[in-house]
């Protein structure tokens, strides 16, 4: 990973967040694809093109809380409007380590461009590569800033038996990086808890902003 928000989210990483100083730190965006919000403890980073003085007023315009500002429906609408972005949701952002050898789930790779998950997800992540288990499917890709995601799926009918974990799991020793992320979002309390079991951190909220 290259630029400021990789640093960033390589120190997050390794334990070593921004100050919480209640400040908004603005960077360029590491590449034309990625642009958006990364809200720690008491510090939030706006990782944009845009002019920073722009996006400092309209932080201040927006609320009246500057702990919350960076993820404030008015100022996220703004952005949205001026970047001609739009967004899905604000994201749980964890990591956890790589962990050697083969996954402990038997894993069959999909290796189809064309097949649906593949195709989705080469909508926001480059590298990607899909695996499937019975009633469920692991996907890895180079998301924001170059840094190596995870993200899982899980048939309704083989819910509750701990593939969900188990998935989240095999991503950890299938990643090429020393880490692995994962957003959920904060509503989905059953993929919350499934990441956290199988060794997942949390380390931010994270609004992604996605042209067209």
């Amino acid at each position: 990973m290259s630029g400021d928000v990789a640093r960033i989210l390589a120190a997050a990483a390794h334990g070593e967040f921004p100050p919480p100083d209640g400040r908004t730190t603005v960077v360029p965006q590491p590449n034309a694809r990625d642009a958006g919000v990364l809200a720690f403890t008491a510090h939030s980073v706006v990782f944009t093109d845009e002019d920073p003085e722009w996006v400092r007023a309209e932080l201040a315009a927006t609320a009246s809380d500057p702990l919350a500002a960076s993820m404030n429906p008015g100022f996220l609408a703004a952005l949205m409007a001026r970047t001609g972005r739009h967004m899905n949701t604000v994201d749980l952002l964890t990591v956890a380590g790589a962990l050697p050898g083969a996954p402990e789930l038997p894993l069959r790779e999909i290796e189809d461009p064309g097949h649906p998950r593949v195709a989705r997800a080469m909508k926001f992540r480059d590298e990607v590569r899909v695996w499937a288990a019975d009633g469920g499917v692991v996907i890895l890709g180079r998301g924001v800033a170059g840094r190596w995601e995870a993200a899982i799926e899980v048939e309704e009918d083989v819910r509750h038996r701990g593939l969900g974990r188990a998935l989240a799991l095999a991503a950890r020793h299938l990643t090429p990086g020393s880490v692995v992320w994962a957003q959920q979002s904060p509503g989905n309390a059953r993929s919350v808890r499934v990441f956290q079991a199988a060794g997942y951190r949390p380390v931010a909220s994270e609004a992604l902003l996605v042209a067209g």
